[in-house]
């Protein structure tokens, strides 16, 4: 299912997206000097119960090109779906995923109208996407609204380090060097000036647990990743 948003800021985030997949993966692990993956195999580890249920049913939103999803489905015994609503990131996902995984299926869908039915899944995850949407607070209710109830969500997100040097430093990497590296790569600097922008404009991980609350999630709470850099929301939909 193919959706197209019809907002214009979200349709520019999904073309920048478009623009930069080719490169994504290289420039995701080059740019955090692999770090993403020990975020992803925490947040793997956090919802192992579920994934070893093998009636269960697992959805990663703002999949991109199925790193999270691929690293659920490894552990797995439930169903993964990831979905996406930038197609040049599912042809990527998909190649990937035919060579590794057999449990991991993928769609093509707006994170802020999910084409699924309410209260399917058992676990709902969301890596680095949800900045990135033009109505949080609804991306945040269309996640609860795809949970069974006592289903979990996790949420991994960047953050700014606590402590003053580090969280100096890792601005001005964030400011000036990624996207001079990134844009290099990718052949498109906007994209990484927005990260810098998206990641300065985040809300903090307590406000975050506010949003979700007022969403309807209970038992939230969080942990913040390599010092700071950045934080993995987890909660249950009551």
């Amino acid at each position: 299912m193919q959706v197209k948003p019809q907002e214009p800021k979200a349709v520019q985030i999904r073309e920048m997206f478009s623009r930069i997949a080719p490169r994504y993966d290289l420039l995701n692990h080059l740019l955090s000097l692999n770090i993403d993956r020990h975020w992803r195999r925490v947040t793997v580890g956090l919802l192992a119960p579920v994934l070893a249920r093998p009636e269960a049913k697992v959805l990663d939103v703002c999949c991109g090109t199925a790193d999270l999803a691929l690293a659920l489905g490894r552990r797995a015994r439930a169903r993964i779906i990831g979905v996406d609503f930038s197609h040049p990131m599912l042809v990527t996902a998909r190649r990937k995923a035919e060579r590794h995984e057999r449990n991991v299926g993928l769609a093509e869908g707006d994170a802020l109208r999910l084409p699924f039915s309410e209260s399917e899944f058992d676990a709902v995850t969301i890596a680095f996407g949800l900045r990135n949407l033009v109505d949080r607070e609804a991306g945040l209710n269309e996640l609860h609204r795809m949970l069974k109830p006592r289903g979990s969500v996790a949420i991994l997100e960047f953050s700014q380090p606590a402590f003053p040097l580090f969280r100096q430093l890792f601005g001005l990497y964030f400011q000036f060097i990624l996207p001079r590296i990134g844009g290099a790569i990718s052949g498109s600097r906007p994209a990484y000036e927005y990260l810098h922008d998206t990641v300065q404009a985040f809300p903090s991980p307590a406000s975050l647990v506010r949003m979700m609350q007022s969403t309807g999630f209970s038992e939230v709470h969080y942990r913040t990743l390599s010092g700071g850099i950045a934080a993995l929301h987890l909660g249950i939909r009551a």
